[in-house]
């Protein structure tokens, strides 16, 4: 998806970013509701040919990054480095100044994709280790409670606890829970 606030200048880097081998599924002069363009284009790349990305810009494009992640690259006829940093805190993958110059086109989109899904990993990873942590912390406050209320050593709680889990199909993070919710 290419998004640009000058017609005619669109259709000359549309004609760019196709001669490159990419497909333009959607064109857009404004980034106003970037996150519903997306997804009704279905693009898998954005990108963002502006003089000088407004605070708007740069907000349509985090909120895009929290509800439908995707590499965005912004190309910039200037940029200062608080600008470059708010759009990289936004989610942008690449912010290139001086425009778009179609010899670069190509490499700047494959890093772009590149250091987005390197970025996504790193996110997800992030993610399964704090549900991975608290879903530990429920363990050990549930073996704690069963440990008081039964009188129990702390590996016969957690076997009771695995056994709940086993007999009932659940995660041992579900039965401790459930023993929290008891309590």
């Amino acid at each position: 998806m290419l998004v640009d606030t000058d017609a005619a200048r669109a259709r000359q880097v549309k004609a760019g970013l196709e001669a490159a081998g990419f497909q333009v599924v959607a064109v857009s002069s404004d980034t106003a509701d970037l996150t519903r363009l997306v997804r009704e284009s279905q693009a898998d790349v954005i990108v963002c040919d502006l003089d000088d990305p407004s605070r708007d810009a740069l907000e349509s494009m985090r909120v895009l990054n929290r509800d439908e992640p995707r590499p965005v690259v912004v190309f910039a006829s200037r940029g200062d480095a608080d600008q470059i940093e708010a759009a990289l805190e936004a989610g942008v993958a690449a912010y290139v100044v001086e425009g778009l110059a179609p010899a670069r086109v190509r490499p700047v989109l494959e890093v772009a994709i590149r250091r987005f899904r390197a970025f996504q990993a790193l996110r997800a990873e992030r993610d399964a280790a704090r549900n991975s942590l608290a879903e530990r912390t429920v363990i050990e406050r549930a073996k704690g409670v069963l440990m008081q209320r039964r009188r129990l050593s702390e590996p016969e709680a957690y076997k009771l606890m695995r056994r709940w889990a086993m007999d009932r199909g659940l995660k041992i993070a579900a039965i401790a829970e459930q023993i929290l919710l008891e309590k």
